[in-house]
């Protein structure tokens, strides 16, 4: 993995705007590594996806985002949920096919005396057909905190975000058109 400059070295030159700083930071990380996570582990994500399917993309993320979870860690910022986000409130759209989907996930993220900075907010690029990561996953850093201040910007930003539904909404209608 490529290494950054420490993550408390940057929030010290940007203190005005911790959350574009860590959003940043993860972007750098993301732009230097996400390849090489799925080269490395490229077997186990083949495996993952053909024993689990999509989860292999959970996989592959925690694997992506492992070192950024310790330099937070180390300096007491944390991020609610764990990054990439929660998944029961994300948002998925894509392709009619199913190779060119993205989900986009959000945590928010505590600085060491629990005070919120902001969002975080990971778009992931998929494919449903096979285990494949397009393209490297994106970061948007977003002051406004608490789910409906995040749907409302993350909607403004995107007109396929606003269209799409949440996960729990598109699972349960998806459950009904099963018993139907």
């Amino acid at each position: 993995m490529k290494s950054l400059k420490p993550l408390q070295e940057l929030l010290e030159e940007e203190q005005g705007n911790p959350i574009e700083a860590i959003g940043s930071y993860i972007s750098e990380h993301i732009e230097g590594n996400w390849q090489t996570v799925l080269t490395v582990n490229e077997e186990k994500l083949l495996r993952a996806y053909n024993e689990f399917g999509d989860a292999a993309y959970g996989t592959f993320l925690n694997l992506l985002f492992l070192p950024i979870h310790k330099q937070l860690k180390e300096i007491g910022i944390r991020p609610e949920p764990n990054f990439p986000g929660n998944f029961d409130i994300s948002r998925e759209w894509g392709s009619q096919e199913g190779t060119d989907q993205q989900r986009w996930m959000w945590s928010t993220v505590y600085s060491p005396v629990k005070k919120p900075l902001g969002t975080i907010v990971t778009v992931v690029y998929h494919d449903h057909t096979q285990f494949r990561v397009p393209r490297q996953p994106r970061i948007i850093a977003l002051h406004e905190r608490g789910k409906e201040e995040v749907v409302t910007a993350l909607s403004l930003k995107s007109p396929d975000f606003k269209e799409a539904l949440e996960f729990t909404v598109e699972y349960e209608a998806y459950l009904r058109s099963l018993q139907e």
